[in-house]
């Protein structure tokens, strides 16, 4: 395994759509991360658990659960409370968009996501991070 220095950012996606995931880490890549993948829920947490992420993509629907009660799961754990997790979902109605902030995401973003929303959805949610320290 390559070490990593400790300025590296690592961010997580969980999509199942290879395109979809395939995009999103491109993006991620332009905005300095490195980037895993997990195509379904199962995992997530076993990772989580194993490397420091500084940043989530979760997709809503996945074929073994349902992303927001993946995200209330990560949620349940103390180390995980802070971690910025950002859910993407085709599903963007004004009730979809609550609850998935109400289950803890820090942000919402809709299918499909523009680079620019993205990056400056990061950009928001780290200045919180570093300004809330």
């Amino acid at each position: 395994m390559l070490s990593r220095s400790a300025s590296e950012k690592i961010a997580l996606i969980v999509e199942d759509e290879t395109d979809t995931a395939e995009m999103l880490a491109e993006m991620l890549r332009l905005c300095g991360y490195q980037v895993q993948h997990a195509y379904s829920a199962q995992p997530v947490l076993n990772l989580l658990m194993q490397q420091k992420f500084h940043l989530l993509l979760l997709d809503i629907i996945l074929p073994d659960t349902n992303g927001i009660e993946l995200l209330r799961a990560i949620r349940a754990e103390k180390q995980f409370e802070t971690l910025p997790v950002i859910l993407v979902s085709g599903n963007c109605q004004p009730s979809d968009i609550e609850k998935g902030l109400l289950s803890g995401a820090s942000a919402y973003l809709a299918k499909p996501v523009a680079f620019w929303e993205l990056k400056e959805t990061i950009e928001k949610l780290l200045h919180h991070q570093t300004t809330s320290l």
